[in-house]
């Protein structure tokens, strides 16, 4: 790789996780709040293991606008 590649890759910042268990003691309010304030994106975890992603309505707006349809994958 270049110096110009490496300059233009982003570092890759590891996803926020939850646990399924904080959704079903009530924290799910709290969560997407969070979730929402922040503009991030993070996974639900069910037994450990990543069952759901979860991401702000801003940035799921913004991949729209960039052409990026979520579904489609």
């Amino acid at each position: 790789m270049t110096d110009n590649t490496n300059r233009e890759r982003k570092s890759i910042k590891p996803l926020e996780h939850y646990n399924m268990s904080d959704f079903l003691k009530g924290q799910a309010s709290k969560i997407f709040t969070k979730v929402s304030d922040d503009d991030s994106v993070g996974y639900v975890l069910k037994h450990g293991k990543p069952m759901v992603i979860m991401m702000s309505n801003e940035r799921y707006e913004r991949l729209l606008k960039a052409g990026i349809d979520v579904n489609e994958y």
